[in-house]
């Protein structure tokens, strides 16, 4: 069996086992299962903690797994990211006291919090800057204002707690993160699954993002505006154009970004087409 390390908890677990049942997987039902086996597409799910996930990939103790970008850089194993998946995204960032430091070169000789103290040396190594680096399970934000740090690197989303901490950001992102499938690196590849067995994981994954990024669109156009709607609904290789009773007109199918739907649908209606029908896509093989 392909054996597939799943969040157990936070904010990459529901995400994550939804993303898998949308693909086929069957998933657990009560939060407190460790271990869920699918026997119908031979794999075996493992619920851990994300920050460990890394951790059993890259020692070989699982085929594959889902967890943070962030998580996998900070781990440092022998692991790398096959696919990112497109949710639980954040950005890592330098954030201090208000009008303290604007860059990172400023933090030479300064003590640093972070609860992701390997992703933060290899950052500050990388860009020539010394400084001390303090790991921390939680509340860095606490950090500064307890005299511990002079600043802080730690993952952004609002700011809010930030700002109720007295601090703000300062400098570029040191990371864009988000939910990521990764896989074994060096000899030995995955531990007991197949390449094949991978491949068919991965595509199923992709499929779901298609299908969550687009949708399909049908409607009707006179015959000779079809290269001028096909612009607006080129489809990921080009639109199916299958011809109607009055021979005057064809109707057009073609997948198109989710996001732009309406703006498409009008630049088509403005075109000349009629009949425009949106519909989901629930699952896909690109």
């Amino acid at each position: 069996m392909l054996r597939v390390a799943v969040p157990n908890k936070g904010s990459l677990s529901e995400a994550a086992s939804a993303m898998l049942s949308e693909a086929g997987y069957r998933q657990r039902r009560d939060t407190r299962e460790l271990v869920m086996v699918d026997p119908d597409n031979d794999i075996e799910f493992f619920f851990l903690r994300p920050r460990d996930i890394a951790v059993y990939v890259g020692q070989g103790t699982l085929d594959v797994g889902i967890t943070g970008r962030d998580l996998l850089l900070d781990a440092q194993v022998e692991a790398e990211e096959l696919l990112p998946l497109g949710f639980a995204a954040s950005t890592f960032r330098f954030a201090g006291p208000v009008g303290d430091f604007s860059t990172v070169e400023q933090l030479e000789g300064k003590r640093l919090a972070t609860s992701y103290d390997g992703l933060l040396r290899d950052y500050l190594a990388e860009r020539g800057v010394k400084a001390k680096v303090v790991r921390l399970d939680g509340a860095v934000e606490s950090s500064v204002r307890l005299g511990v740090a002079d600043a802080i690197a730690d993952v952004v989303e609002t700011g809010n707690t930030l700002k109720a901490a007295g601090m703000e950001i300062f400098g570029e992102p040191i990371l864009k993160s988000e939910a990521v499938l990764i896989r074994r690196t060096g000899e030995g590849g995955a531990a007991n699954g197949t390449a094949k067995e991978i491949e068919v994981l991965i595509r199923r994954l992709q499929g779901v993002l298609v299908a969550r990024q687009y949708v399909l669109m049908d409607y009707d156009i006179r015959k000779d505006l079809v290269e001028e709607a096909a612009t607006l609904t080129p489809g990921l290789e080009s639109p199916t154009v299958s011809p109607l009773r009055d021979s005057d007109w064809v109707a057009v199918r073609s997948m198109v970004p989710k996001k732009e739907t309406n703006r498409i649908m009008d630049e088509l209606y403005d075109l000349g087409a009629r009949a425009i029908l949106v519909s989901s896509i629930h699952a896909c093989r690109i």
